[in-house]
């Protein structure tokens, strides 16, 4: 059995810094015993594990039920009389602001409304079934909205539907659309469920395969940041029916610029109509979803003005006829009860296929982080493979009945926990009145002008945009954080909504990589009497023992910092073995030729030469100790680079020893054959700090040199 451990030895007392030797004392450094490693066999490992996932059995089959149905779970366990007045109370809150806040999602995704009160009612009904959250809720997202719309009108566009107004599709070469008969509205719901199957299809594939763990690059500031660039994407993108301008969606980068400059080119062709329509709601809508923030502590449930909006601004549309007198552009024919279900269209997929794994990867990453977030503040655990397989199926299902992409959305959870939510059963309170709306009251809403519908998606963004308030704080907080958020934002506004969000991860790696780039090295004194090293440049009141060198770096040293690394030790210790031996030589091979020439000139140049030499850069530094704790992990250059600032540093008489070695660190030097000399000095592993340099001054004292030793 290996053992990492130090030779028990004479050694000078450290407490005496004066160098006396009358307080020696025995040096009996830590040593510990490493346990043995069972050693596996992929074999047997994967044997195991394919044992263990196909075993049958009825307390198997059992387990996959209740694992895959939570709702078999708690349901048998429901307290009645505690939990029902909540769940029926937040469920019909809820439902009540989705059926504006899903009709006005619908016009950002580029269908009729009728789908967005679809993927609502479904989306409620099968996350209640498989979801382990229980406070959040599904449904539309305004962002995933934001990127299901842009898929559309590049497909509507490569398809031939190129204006608001063409309903259908150009013949011409390769448009598989021509011989289809598919207008607008049914080719753009088409392409939102390929869309929305392929997503819920990647969603699932990630909960079989557990990569639950993507979620974890997708930071909170780079969240953050890519739902502000979407969120001013939207609002930009509603601005021509707030203003009543008819224009065609922009595609590609800098659509954001490019929306803006045709709108500012078209400004006199503004519907007066829908401008006061618009400004009117604005002032009803901004206070009172102020006044909802501010007192949400004291409201029993939020004032659901926009419901009350969309009401009377359908009654005032329809009697005073808007769409007929001003041109008001309304949503029209809403439909009622349920449509057939539809196939997608397979042919899309290999156009819409990248485009779905980034809605795929965004939903789930904000479905896992709301469920855990709203889990940890009521005590509770969800597991994140089946939240993945909860919104993969609430894409997937609901793909066949004309519904478009959905995942958790922070403000409806917020809204759902604060009015008394226990169960997900509020979900299945929520889709039933969606359902009475869907059956009965839809077709009411035939006058409601799209621009009430922008006011709502406007109004709903005030979060989001409020984050650039946030930006000095974070600032002051974090600079790479800020970063991240400010490249994100940015990236996701001005260029293009999925580029922004791969420039943030490949920019927040970026950073992580920087940071291990510069990563902090110091030299480390010790604080009084007590075994504790630290930072010679951070504290007061640190001394270094004679002789000997503590140094830290911290960051682990792999391929892409261990020359940074040495660099680092070079320059804090002094001495750069490389440049010192180099200097040596011409030394030598200058008192040679003055030996053998003999010239008096030279004769006077090489008596001062060695007088330059020095080794650390205090005078009679005989050993370094490198304190590894920061060191995560090593691999195989770093192994090399240690074993180059051994062996370097030996040849000029210095002894490196190293402390505080974790056991994967003490796993790749041993691999690494850095352990092979551990019978000499040099070599040695120890397990404090306290007990490197207890060990190198024992060394000393055995010499009988309390200075140089080497």
């Amino acid at each position: 059995m290996d053992k990492v451990e130090a030779e028990t030895m004479a050694g000078e007392d450290q407490g005496d810094s004066s160098g006396d030797q009358a307080g020696r004392k025995r040096f009996n450094p830590v040593v510990l015993e490493e346990q043995e490693k069972e050693t596996r066999s992929l074999k047997s490992l994967f044997a195991r594990k394919v044992k263990k996932k196909c075993s049958c059995g009825p307390a198997r089959i059992k387990g996959l039920l209740f694992g895959f149905f939570p709702i078999l779970s708690w349901l048998p366990g429901y307290k009645l009389k505690e939990w029902i007045i909540g769940d029926m109370m937040s469920g019909l809150i809820v439902g009540i602001l989705l059926v504006p806040q899903s009709i006005a999602y619908s016009l950002l995704a580029g269908q009729d409304p009728i789908y967005g009160l679809y993927t609502s009612f479904f989306s409620c009904i099968i996350y209640a079934l498989l979801g382990t959250s229980r406070h959040i809720s599904v449904g539309i997202f305004g962002v995933l909205c934001l990127l299901v719309g842009q898929v559309v009108d590049k497909e509507l566009m490569a398809a031939g539907y190129l204006t608001e107004g063409n309903q259908t599709a150009i013949p011409g070469p390769g448009n598989a659309t021509a011989a289809l008969d598919c207008d607008r509205s049914c080719y753009a719901i088409l392409v939102g469920t390929t869309v929305t199957f392929m997503a819920g299809v990647y969603q699932v594939l990630m909960g079989v395969f557990q990569v639950g763990f993507v979620s974890v690059y997708l930071s909170d500031s780079l969240l953050s940041g890519f739902a502000t660039g979407a969120s001013l994407t939207i609002l930009t993108s509603q601005v021509k029916y707030l203003l009543g301008i008819r224009l065609p969606r922009t595609q590609g980068l800098g659509s954001l610029v490019k929306t803006w400059f045709y709108l500012f080119q078209n400004i006199k062709d503004t519907n007066v109509c829908d401008l006061v329509t618009s400004l009117l709601c604005l002032l009803v809508l901004v206070p009172t979803k102020e006044l909802n923030d501010r007192f949400k502590a004291k409201l029993k449930a939020p004032i659901p003005m926009e419901l009350f909006v969309v009401i009377v601004a359908t009654l005032a549309s329809h009697y005073g006829r808007f769409h007929e007198v001003y041109g008001s552009d309304i949503s029209g024919t809403i439909p009622t009860g349920f449509q057939p279900p539809m196939l997608p269209a397979w042919s899309l997929i290999p156009n819409i296929a990248l485009d779905a794994l980034s809605i795929a990867i965004i939903g789930f990453a904000i479905t896992v982080s709301l469920s855990e977030m709203f889990a940890k503040k009521h005590g509770y655990v969800v597991d994140a493979n089946q939240e993945m397989y909860a919104i993969g199926f609430c894409n997937i299902l609901p793909s066949f009945f004309r519904c478009f992409t959905t995942s958790a959305a922070l403000t409806k959870t917020l809204v759902k926990e604060s009015t008394g939510c226990q169960t997900q059963l509020s979900g299945v309170v929520t889709a039933l009145v969606l359902l009475l709306v869907l059956l009965v009251v839809a077709p009411l809403f035939f006058s409601l002008q799209k621009c009430v519908l922008a006011v709502i998606i406007v109004v709903n963004l005030r979060g989001a945009l409020r984050k650039f308030l946030d930006v000095p704080r974070m600032w002051r907080v974090n600079h790479v954080d800020a970063a991240i958020w400010l490249v994100t934002m940015g990236t996701s506004a001005l260029l293009n909504t999925e580029l922004g969000l791969l420039v943030g991860v490949l920019f927040s790696a970026l950073c992580v990589l920087a940071r291990t780039q510069g990563a902090p090295a110091a030299e480390l004194g010790r604080a009084g009497e007590l075994e504790l090293y630290e930072d010679l440049g951070a504290y007061k009141g640190l001394r270094t023992q004679p002789g000997v060198s503590v140094f830290r770096f911290g960051a682990p040293i792999y391929y892409a910092n261990q020359a940074l690394f040495k660099r680092a030790l070079y320059r804090h210790l002094g001495l750069d073995p490389v440049k010192e031996k180099s200097r040596r030589r011409k030394l030598e091979r200058r008192r040679r030729k003055e030996e053998e020439g003999g010239a008096a000139g030279d004769q006077n140049k090489a008596e001062e030469s060695p007088a330059r030499i020095f080794i650390p850069q205090r005078p009679g530094c005989h050993t370094l100790v490198l304190d590894c704790a920061p060191v995560l992990f090593l691999d195989t250059a770093g192994v090399n680079a240690l074993q180059e600032v051994r062996k370097d540093y030996s040849e000029l008489g210095l002894r490196v020893l190293l402390a505080r070695c974790n056991a994967s660190v003490l796993d790749s030097l041993r691999r690494g054959g850095y352990l092979e000399e551990a019978g000499s000095s040099a070599g040695k592993v120890f397990f404090t700090i306290g007990d490197a340099v207890g060990y190198a001054l024992a060394l000393c004292s055995q010499n009988g040199n309390g200075e140089t030793c080497c």
